[in-house]
């Protein structure tokens, strides 16, 4: 068990936290959530002993074990990977050291001997019998191959480093395991062995994650960070929403309320006030008026886009056709003969494990690269817009937000327009003077699908436009593409965003292409798809989106 007990933070005169009290008990799964800024990272810090709070104490179970998910991917560069993940339990990659230096020397010693059987006796305790084949157990599910566990962590890539790491908190059923984004870097069939992982986890679980999917699986308990405190809800995601939407509903019908009472008893000791008659009653409404209070509304850290896209005309009936498209890049093969017909009402989900095919897809799509061979064509009524998975190129030059909207605004718009649409961006007031030079990832996110939204495209092309964002962005870009009259054309690593948007799954494999009318839950659970894949991959079975 975990717990903090009036904790408070503030950093300078904006007050991350104030007078926390909440406890954390085994056999629970908290997701703390929160806007971006909203101090999530932070309160882990705190929690994990890595940051001291202003006031406020922590405390953890008596013998208990800490687990944290390292953010620093170069800290065991010269570990082997099956050392790194040990070393998640501190004490136990002591003794199994302590105990390989003695049984390594020449001259063992009747004092060594002693010391052995103590380091024995201590392995045995803390289960280092069974470490290696946990390790493997951990490695397998996360993606990790046999043949680099025995490799130095430096000639990993970083994808699998940051699975080594989530290898290493999860090692030794630590008492307390506190996890920062763990799914990122992590495919499909990673994140669900994760969360069968989590689920059956018999100790304390606290995860930050902006993945809705993985919270709705893994969470007992969300704990949510708004107003300066922090409230823990029974149930998942969705539950919270559910519960946080009727608590706020609920308030500010009570508030109508009161301030329609309060209207009406106005009205009357106005009209009736100089009345000899009714003075009596004046004096007594009066009385209630006072009694009466408008609970004054909290002002929340969380803050949802506008993101509606409106297409300036409909698609006709020929969308877009690809035609044998080939493309290598850096003379190994991306694309080969992919063949494709986008139909109207199309909201197509591209997956696949290899990232860089979709990307090379959309970038031919755009017109930013040239096929090696093979054809598309576009219908005559299509206007399209594309969200690159790169964005860093739109972003470099010495312009404030008004002068860089502006360059894709209507030429008779001034800088009103562009102030009142960065501010529904969230831009608003002096965010909208910022340089773009100092934007932060979500930030460029939101002035990219602005520029989108811009154009009035009938056909829209996004390579992972959830990354970088947070839950309140992500959830209104989910419901502005589920809005989308049009076509879509989108990559995804949210298995949420792409199960609510598409009716349509084009799986790109090595072998060929999978092409399915259906939703995603129902293509995940196909046989036939699965059979296909099988054949397509020649033994491969994992589906990556």
């Amino acid at each position: 068990m975990i717990s903090a007990t009036n904790v408070s933070l503030a950093y300078g005169k904006r007050v991350i936290f104030k007078d926390v009290n909440i406890k954390f008990v085994p056999g629970n799964c908290y997701g703390l959530i929160g806007a971006n800024g909203a101090g999530k990272s932070t309160f882990l810090k705190i929690l994990a002993g890595e940051l001291e709070a202003d006031s406020g104490t922590v405390s953890v179970g008596p013998r208990e074990r800490i687990a944290v998910l390292k953010q620093d991917q170069f800290a065991f560069d010269e570990h082997t990977v099956f050392n790194t993940v040990i070393m998640g339990h501190a004490r136990l990659y002591e003794v199994m050291t302590a105990r390989e230096a003695l049984y390594a020397k020449a001259d063992f010693s009747e004092e060594d001997g002693i010391r052995s059987a103590e380091l024995e006796a201590e392995f045995a305790e803390l289960n280092g019998y069974e470490a290696e084949s946990e390790a493997a157990v951990l490695l397998n599910g996360l993606g990790i191959p046999e043949e680099l566990r025995h490799k130095q962590m430096k000639e990993l890539e970083g994808g699998d480093k940051v699975r080594v790491l989530l290898a290493q908190a999860l090692f030794g059923s630590p008492d307390v395991l506190l996890l920062d984004e763990p799914t990122n870097h992590l495919d499909l069939k990673s994140i669900a062995w994760l969360a069968e992982f989590l689920f059956r986890f018999p100790n304390t679980v606290i995860v930050v994650s902006h993945d809705r999917h993985f919270l709705n699986q893994v969470c007992t308990h969300v704990a949510d960070i708004d107003f300066g405190r922090i409230q823990v809800y029974v149930g998942n995601y969705d539950f919270w929403y559910q519960a946080s939407q009727l608590t706020l509903k609920q308030k500010q019908d009570e508030n109508r309320k009161v301030t329609e009472r309060a209207n009406e008893l106005k009205e009357f000791i106005q009209r009736f006030s100089s009345n000899a008659s009714k003075a009596k009653q004046a004096t007594s409404r009066k009385r209630l008026l006072e009694k009466l209070t408008v609970e004054e509304m909290p002002v929340s850290s969380r803050k949802y886009p506008y993101v509606v896209f409106k297409p300036e005309r409909p698609c006709g009936d020929i969308i877009l056709e690809i035609t044998n498209l080939a493309k290598a890049i850096d003379g190994v093969p991306v694309l080969q003969d992919l063949t494709l017909t986008v139909r109207k009402g199309d909201k197509i989900a591209l997956v696949g494990g290899n990232g860089l095919a979709k990307t090379t897809l959309f970038q031919i799509l755009a017109g930013e690269l040239e096929p090696d061979s093979g054809s598309f064509r576009w219908g005559v009524t299509i206007t399209s817009a594309y969200f690159p998975k790169e964005n860093a190129a739109y972003f470099a030059n010495d312009l404030n937000l008004i002068e860089w909207l502006g360059q894709y605004s209507p030429p008779s718009e001034g800088e009103s327009f562009a102030r009142g649409f960065l501010g529904r961006m969230l831009f608003s007031g002096d965010e909208a003077t910022k340089k773009t030079a100092v934007l932060s990832g979500g930030e460029r996110v939101r002035c990219m699908l602005a520029r989108m939204m811009l154009t009035g495209a009938n056909v829209l092309l996004l390579d992972e436009p959830t990354n970088h964002l947070d839950l309140e962005s992500i959830t209104a870009l989910n419901n502005g593409l589920i809005a989308f009259p049009e076509v879509l054309l989108f990559a995804s690593h949210d298995h949420e965003f792409v199960a609510t948007v598409a009716n349509r799954i084009v799986e790109i494999t090595p072998g060929g292409v999978i092409d399915r009318v259906m939703g995603f839950e129902e293509y995940l659970e196909s046989a036939e798809v699965a059979e296909t894949r099988d054949r397509l991959w020649h033994g491969h079975h994992d589906l990556t989106l």
